[in-house]
């Protein structure tokens, strides 16, 4: 019958051919389509279709779907040649345009059940569904579902909301959808992921970038950032609280979601590959995200996936720049938050994007090999955009010591961090990671490079043996150490110090570019010689030397391997120091820059090294015997004349005397400290070190005592000598001038130290002060005649610090209970010309306080439990810094009380100021949230409501105490209402005629204060007030703006009200004023 069918078919005869057609039947319908499939001609034989069956016939209608529901598993089937299959699949597509809407319906019907019943082969007619779907979504007629009735279009859509299902995501790619269509499907599909099991989502993942190469690239990135930013959450919430009552839905293993995460990254990274748009697209959804809510846009899984991405140097550079926008706007928004209570009460706390790429490097852990490269490159990126800037002519600061407080120093030191953790975690990176490090201490040597060598330090210091597979990097540096300036030298090798130790390899190399540059023409390569060779005799011990706390080196004890003990043996290092120690003697015969770094680290050569002893102290005694004069009543008693040089009509410093004294004076008293009293029963060796000690005691006793009979006119340094720079007589007065005083401060401190605070030897101390003192004055003189720079340089203090410790720590006790226990009156009599004693007693106070802030922030627990006397038993662990503060400040409350209680001639303006600083010193160390913080601010408040202050200054100290007080408590808008009030009332109005009510909030406003004094701090406070109000409004309106749920609904309600607040007092403040 199939034969006959399309024989008629090719007579072209519609009337028999139609005839024909209706005489089959359904069974008969069913088996055409396998007979034309065999037949020949276009449409693989099925063109009796066309004029058999006209669509304008419900017969022919109907035969068409039959043939349709059988010729969709007969494509299916993979029984026929691919050719044939296509010439089908294109006649029946060419022929549903002419299908009616039900029949449309029922085939598109028949797709769905047939996908969803897993009966599709090849998908091979999925080209005739897309087809279907495009004539459905056309067709104006009611078509009927369930128990009602839908248009094409909107049956089309209900038809892709049932396959919306994770296991048909990939058939959505060859169906057409519309762009609301397409969202649709994409949200659907979106909201569906916390259904599913956590390992179905990666493949479900990548069909869905794949089909949003359609559209909806930004819908399908920002459900996926989100949905893994939630479980992160979840995650973090069920180990916080892990037995939390709230977490609705259980977390997964953290292994499992690390190691899922890590696939999705690596799919969205493929797609990307493939279509640049997707990653132009997800670089300005986060940009965008992180004007709303940074804390959306940026957690840990978008930027990892990020840094993942940046590996395409193409978007590198856009990547980067955002990330490091993102960090310092960070940091800048905490600090603004930290310095407003006002801003803290009314906008929710900020994340930290700085945990958040730290948290990246932790979870990189789990096999995130793709998120490595990137946070190198990211970490490197950080510390070479915000390095320490060197100012011009001197050096960059040093922020080793306290908090970083800028932003640019925040995000140096997160560069840092990264490199360091990606260095402990990933293995494969570590010689990449090091070689960098390496490459930027070399090649950035007119910058500060003081960040890189922390950098390299943290990193020996985690892993000296590891480091050991890499040592050819390390000593492939060594040989630019000769190019190097000398502080990067130093720094250099002390960072490598803990290899030296492990790898005899390492320290073999250095030991023979040392010995080149000793040699060298070179002034820069001979320091750094020195400063290598130091560093070793500091480290390397000879047998028997005492172990001191400086010289314990953190090294763990499963890095010690057996070659290390086979290579440490102290004989061979005892003939390895005395090898250097020659190679160094040498040495002080060159310049005075070189001699100079001899005798400052001779000392801690000595103290690390102690079996060093007598050579080091011999070849000290040998190097002052060519300048001592031993004639005991011959004056002076050294010969200066031998410590300059001369080069033509330039003088040169040749031999840094006073230095060299230090360095004796300072190695005489550790060894009589120290090593003579640990010899005990060995007599040889005390018999033969005596010598040396007992010279160099005569030798410092006969110095002493000439020195203080010397006048300035035996060291030709009278007051009618040229000081000037322009002449060499000059320059020569000025380097005797620089040497004598420096050999008096030494002497000072020599028989401080032995006199045992005997009078005989405060006696020399003074008479040696009295030489300085007068040589100072001199300098200090001249240069003031002949205003020179330089002259006006104050010349290095000798004095150590340990002996200023010394000094201080006696004198400060005493400046604390002289000025907050002795009467002001008891000082009448000690004052002279110049400060007072009570004003010298503060400034000193001042300065320590300053300086424990700012040099050693993390001591100032142990620094305050030290002042207290009362407390000196009390562990570290239970010092309360807020209590011990508040303790110091009540005795300077009753300093500045008794002040303002003076009579007016009385009053010290300047002891007012310098007690009003210090209170504003320690109040930094108070918690705002504590009691005693509040009656500090209490007790501000009541000092400017009730003391008439004229005094200008100290008016402005104490209301800039005020206000930098109040800001931390609450907003400081009221506060600066009452002081416009109390400034309109003392000013009066710039209208003459109108009267201004008479009211005083505050005396400390006055007519000598109010203007300009309050008036341009109350000003000023404003000016900071509106700013905090116009950052917040600008938080506030993006993060409404992004906000997709209730999380931000009480800030956004209350702070409104706050800023409403804020205008009104900013109101009646405009008007006072």
């Amino acid at each position: 019958m199939a034969q006959r069918i399309l024989a008629l078919a090719a007579e072209e005869v519609p009337e028999r051919l139609q005839e024909a057609l209706q005489s089959l039947g359904e069974g008969e319908v069913r088996g055409c389509p396998a007979g034309w499939a065999r037949g020949e001609g276009p449409g693989g034989g099925c063109a009796p279709l066309r004029p058999g069956s006209p669509c304008s016939q419900p017969s022919g209608v109907l035969r068409r779907l039959q043939i349709y529901k059988h010729c969709i598993p007969l494509v299916e089937s993979g029984d026929l040649h691919l050719a044939k299959v296509s010439e089908i699949i294109g006649l029946l597509m060419l022929e549903a345009r002419q299908l009616p809407g039900h029949a449309l319906a029922e085939l598109a019907t028949l797709f769905v059940d047939v996908i969803k019943g897993g009966s599709l082969s090849n998908g091979k007619s999925l080209e005739l569904f897309s087809t279907v779907l495009t004539a459905l979504a056309s067709s104006k007629e009611s078509l009927a579902y369930g128990k009602g009735e839908l248009n094409g279009e909107e049956f089309k859509k209900q038809l892709i909301n049932t396959l919306c299902s994770s296991k048909y995501v990939h058939l959505c790619q060859d169906i057409p959808l519309s762009g609301e269509e397409l969202q649709f499907v994409m949200e659907k599909i979106l909201r569906m992921f916390s259904k599913l099991d956590l390992q179905e989502i990666p493949p479900l993942v990548y069909q869905l970038l794949l089909l949003s190469a359609k559209g909806s690239k930004k819908t399908v990135l920002e459900g996926i950032i989100s949905f893994f930013n939630q479980l992160d959450k979840r995650q973090k919430e069920e180990q916080r609280v892990p037995q939390s009552a709230d977490l609705e839905v259980a977390t997964v293993p953290l292994d499992q979601l690390r190691h899922v995460e890590g696939t999705v990254i690596l799919h969205i990274v493929s797609v990307i590959n493939l279509d640049q748009d997707l990653g132009e697209e997800l670089i300005k959804h986060l940009k965008t995200e992180q004007q709303k809510d940074p804390g959306r846009a940026l957690c840990p899984f978008s930027v990892a996936l990020l840094l993942s991405v940046a590996v395409k140097h193409r978007l590198q550079e856009q990547i980067f720049d955002f990330l490091k926008t993102s960090i310092t706007r960070s940091c800048k928004d905490l600090q603004f938050l930290q310095a407003s209570k006002f801003l803290q009460d009314l906008f929710p706390q900020q994340y930290d994007v700085t945990a958040v790429i730290l948290e990246v490097v932790k979870n990189s852990a789990f096999g995130w090999d793709h998120v490595t490269q990137g946070l190198v490159d990211l970490g490197f990126s950080l510390m070479e955009s915000y390095e320490p800037k060197k100012p011009f002519g001197g050096k960059a600061a040093d922020t080793s010591y306290g908090l970083s407080k800028m932003p640019a120093q925040q995000a140096c030191r997160l560069g840092a961090s990264i490199l360091l953790e990606t260095f402990k975690v990933h293995e494969p990176i570590r010689s990449d990671i090091l070689e960098q490090v390496l490459n930027r201490v070399l090649t950035k040597a007119a910058s500060p490079v003081s960040h890189f060598i922390d950098l390299l330090s943290n990193i020996v210091v985690s892993a000296p043996l590891v480091l050991q597979t890499s040592s050819s990097k390390v000593t492939e540096t060594f040989d630019n150490l000769s190019f190097l300036p000398i502080d990067t030298v130093q720094g250099l090798l002390r960072a490598v110090q803990p290899l030296l130790k492990v790898s005899m390899s390492v320290r073999d190399s250095l030991i023979l570019v040392l010995q080149k540059a000793i040699f060298s023409r070179q002034l820069d390569a001979r320091k750094a010689a020195v400063a290598g060779f130091l560093l070793l005799l500091r480290n390397f011990k000879v047998l028997g030397s005492l172990s001191t706390s400086q010289c314990s080196q953190v090294i763990g004890a499963s890095q010690v391997q057996a070659d290390v003990h086979a290579c440490y043996n102290s004989a061979a290092n005892e003939a390895f120091c005395l090898e250097i120690l020659g190679s160094l003697r040498r040495c002080l015969s060159q310049q005075a820059d070189v001699r100079l770094m001899l005798y400052e680290g001779f000392y801690d050569v000595l103290r690390r090294n102690s079996q060093l002893a007598s050579s080091i102290m011999e070849t000290l005694l040998s190097q002052i015997k060519q300048y001592y004069l031993p004639q005991p009543d011959l004056l002076p008693p050294l010969k200066l004349e031998g410590c300059i040089m001369a080069q033509g009509d330039q003088i040169f410093l040749q031999e840094p005397l006073a230095h060299l004294l230090c360095c004796i004076q300072h190695c005489l008293a550790w060894y009589n400290s120290t090593v003579h009293l640990c010899q005990g029963a060995e007599d040889d060796e005390e018999e033969e070190d005596v010598g040396f000690e007992q010279n160099f005691e005569e030798m410092l006793e006969s110095v002493t005592r000439r020195m203080i009979k010397s006048e300035l006119e035996d060291f030709e340094l009278d007051k009618s000598a040229d000081f000037s720079l322009s002449s060499g007589v000059g320059v020569k007065n000025n380097i005797y001038a620089i040497q004598v005083m420096g050999i008096c401060e030494v002497l000072i401190e020599y028989n401080f130290n032995i006199g045992n605070f005997s009078k005989n030897k405060f006696e020399d101390v003074l008479g040696l002060f009295t030489c300085y003192n007068k040589l100072s004055e001199i300098l200090k003189e001249k240069a003031g005649k002949n205003k020179s720079t330089l002259g006006n340089k104050t010349a290095r203090s000798f004095l150590s610090m340990g002996f200023v410790s010394t000094l201080l720590t006696a004198l400060f006790r005493v400046l604390l209970w002289r000025y907050t226990s002795i009467p002001t009156v008891v000082e009448e009599s000690g004052k002279k010309k110049g400060k007072s004693i009570s004003l010298l007693c503060l400034e000193g106070l001042l300065r320590i306080f300053n300086t424990v802030q700012q040099l050693y922030a993390a001591r100032i627990p142990q620094f305050l439990q030290a002042l207290d006397i009362t407390d000196g038993d009390a562990e570290e662990t239970d010092i309360n810094v807020t209590e011990k503060a508040a303790f110091q400040i009540r005795q300077f409350q009753r300093s500045l009380v008794n002040q303002f209680s003076r009579a007016e001639d009385d009053f010290s303006s300047k002891e007012t100021q310098s007690l009003i600083t210090v209170l504003s010193t320690l109040s930094k160390l108070l918690d705002p949230a504590s009691q005693q913080f509040l009656q500090f601010l209490t007790w501000t408040v009541k000092i400017c409501k009730e003391n008439d202050l004229e005094d200008v200054a100290c008016c402005k100290g104490l209301l800039s105490l005020l206000f930098s007080l109040h800001v931390l408590y609450k907003s400081p808008v009221s506060l600066l209402r009452e002081l416009a009030q109390d400034i309109h009332a003392c000013l009066g109005d710039i209208d003459q005629d109108i009267e201004v009510e008479s009211q005083s909030h505050f005396a400390i406003v006055n007519t000598k204060t109010a203007a300009p004094t309050v008036c341009l701090l109350v000003l000023g406070q404003a000016d900071k007030v509106l700013e905090e109000v116009d950052w917040l409004i600008k938080k506030l309106t993006s993060l409404g703006s992004g906000t997709s749920g209730n999380k931000s609904g009480p800030f956004l309600t209350r702070s409104p009200y706050s800023v409403g607040l804020h205008a009104l007092n900013f109101a009646t403040f405009l008007q006072q004023c």
